[in-house]
């Protein structure tokens, strides 16, 4: 039984650590308050405390990056974070999979493919594609061995987005919604369920580490569609969805930390966003899950 390290328990690291355990892995799963899904070892230690991370890594086959720090403190938090996690994988011999997502491509002219350079135009990207440079850099020096998977904006119970936050909700309820975006371009969406599986699939197969894997996602849906789609599935009345200028986000985000850090993504949602996963697909053969099922989750974990 071989020890499998996961560093966070949102959505996806609960996912992680749930698909671990099945297969008969002992699990360890590391966050600031000690939660986590039951049938695993629940610690509570500051990861970003290289020597903390260290320690608690002693032993591990894998180390899964599943954590996500504040979104308004990505600059501050995520820095140390990776550090410790890269240290953590040097010291005990640990394979480090992180979690990744888009922000590194920066604006683009098509669908991103994992070839694609890594040209931030926002904070945040340079910071996630500093995250992955470091990590890259390392695994090439033969410091540590290191993949990353990277997804687009997720659906599934507990994802956290604008639309599952700010849309959903309401669209199920029978409220008007409003979304800071073009309503009618291409957007891929990613199943947490579908990261989960891509990180354990990579981890598995020597082969894949030493470079970044976009995780196998649905064709891609505007958020005009997948709003209606959501109320079909809900049992809700027709969507009822407006499109939000930029104006009124900036004006929200004097009040609210949130709505101030996406105004610099706004490029995500102004224009399509479609993720090209035939890497994965095809290499291990994961089929993405259908739109309508992660759909049908995000609602019954509201509701619920």
């Amino acid at each position: 039984m071989s020890l499998q390290i996961v560093v966070g328990a949102g959505p996806v690291g609960s996912a992680t650590a749930r698909l671990l355990a099945e297969r008969g892995d002992q699990v360890r799963v590391i966050t600031r308050s000690g939660s986590g899904p039951d049938g695993v070892e629940r610690v509570a230690a500051d990861a970003s405390n290289p020597d903390v991370l260290a320690r608690y890594a002693e032993g591990a086959t894998t180390i899964y990056s599943c954590a996500g720090p504040p979104y308004h403190r990505w600059s501050t938090d995520w820095p140390p974070l990776g550090a410790a996690l890269i240290k953590a994988a040097e010291s005990s011999g640990a394979l480090l999979v992180t979690t990744g997502n888009l922000y590194g491509y920066g604006a683009v002219a098509g669908p991103m493919t994992e070839e694609a350079p890594l040209r931030p135009n926002s904070i945040k990207g340079h910071v996630r594609a500093k995250l992955w440079t470091d990590a890259l850099e390392a695994h090439r020096a033969g410091r540590i061995r290191t993949a990353e998977v990277r997804g687009s904006d997720y659906l599934g119970a507990g994802a956290v987005t604008s639309f599952s936050v700010a849309v959903l909700p309401k669209v199920i309820a029978g409220k008007r919604a409003s979304a800071p975006a073009d309503l009618d371009a291409p957007h891929s969406w990613t199943y947490v369920g579908d990261v989960a599986r891509t990180l354990l699939a990579v981890a598995d197969d020597e082969t894949a580490w030493g470079r970044a894997w976009h995780v196998p996602s649905a064709e891609p849906v505007p958020v005009r569609a997948l709003a209606a789609r959501a109320a079909e599935l809900a049992g809700a009345p027709p969507a009822r969805i407006g499109a939000m200028p930029v104006i009124a986000l900036r004006l929200a985000g004097l009040f609210n930390p949130t709505a101030r850090e996406l105004v610099e993504t706004q490029y995500q949602w102004r224009r399509p966003f479609v993720l090209d996963s035939t890497a994965a697909t095809v290499a291990f053969g994961i089929k993405p899950t259908p739109v309508d099922d992660a759909l049908s989750e995000s609602i019954e974990a509201l509701r619920t």
